[in-house]
């Protein structure tokens, strides 16, 4: 099969992608900044790109908190990390087709629910920006005929190697060891997705892409339902049958509240997010419980 580069590699989605492409026989080559290979970097980013089919480009500074504390660094790699991509492949002598990452702090905060991938993008911080300005790169880029798209996430979890303060895990690990969770922002709603679901569906658009089947619209990966934190804490207390909450203020650059509308990627990829939260978390819990015990 074809050989497919997936940068950010080494990140939570780009590992389950790996796996995924590897075990149905693709030839999928990491570049991850954990093993010295920076999207900054135009020159790597040529080398690498010389001679794939596709890019799956998920390497960003992916989280709002990164992108608050070092605003500088989260638009180099954003922005411009997705510039020296989308200019590398432009320029290959076979253009490889392009899969950009986005997220769906695009939106803001939407005004009315389920949102669509036309919805309004109100960017509140520094990442949510910088993804912004990476998607009207990708949106230049195949006016001027690249065949690049969008697929946005949506608060994804899954894995126990996932950051430490991501909520998802967080909760998880916490409500396994039985200690406090803290809320910040009782009235925060979000959509959350499992990581194998992600890589289910980015493995079928890979395989589209593969197959020349046309450019794939703007999409955004969700489960179409909502959760709010003290109903995910609740989740986690209870597969843990321990645990406490702690309450704190939301912070100011946050999204209150999302819920994402399925139907687009599932008309065009055939999916459907197929891991329930319930089950989700109870896995997460007992893996961080079967750690702390070992």
């Amino acid at each position: 099969m074809s050989r497919i580069v997936i940068t950010g590699s080494r990140g939570l989605i780009g590992s389950a992608l790996v796996r995924r492409l590897h075990a149905a026989g693709w030839e999928a080559f990491g570049f991850d900044i954990a093993d010295g290979l920076d999207v900054a970097d135009a020159e790597a980013v040529a080398a690498a790109l010389n001679g794939c089919a596709g890019v799956v480009h998920l390497a960003a500074v992916s989280r709002v908190i990164w992108g608050e504390r070092d605003p500088a660094r989260c638009r180099v790699v954003n922005v411009s990390g997705t510039r020296n991509v989308l200019h590398a492949a432009s320029r290959a002598r076979h253009p490889p087709w392009v899969l950009a990452a986005s997220s769906r702090e695009v939106y803001g905060q939407a005004v009315s629910f389920p949102v669509k991938e036309d919805a309004e993008l109100r960017p509140l911080n520094c990442y949510a920006r910088s993804k912004v300005a990476a998607e009207k790169l990708v949106a230049a880029s195949r006016d001027s005929g690249l065949r690049a798209s969008v697929i946005r996430f949506s608060s994804v979890y899954g894995e126990v190697t996932d950051h430490a303060d991501r909520v998802g895990p967080a909760f998880a690990r916490i409500a396994a060891l039985g200690g406090t969770l803290r809320i910040d922002g009782s009235d925060t709603t979000l959509d959350f997705t499992h990581v194998d679901d992600v890589a289910a569906a980015l493995q079928t658009a890979v395989e589209m892409l593969a197959a020349g089947d046309g450019q794939l619209p703007t999409l955004h990966l969700v489960s179409g339902r909502g959760t709010s934190l003290p109903e995910l804490a609740a989740i986690a207390i209870g597969a843990a049958g321990r645990g406490q909450v702690t309450l704190g203020p939301g912070r100011s650059y946050d999204v209150r509240s999302f819920i994402g509308d399925p139907a687009r990627a599932e008309q065009v990829l055939g999916w459907r997010a197929g891991i329930g939260l319930e089950d989700g978390i109870a896995d997460l819990v007992k893996r961080f419980a079967a750690m702390t015990s070992a």
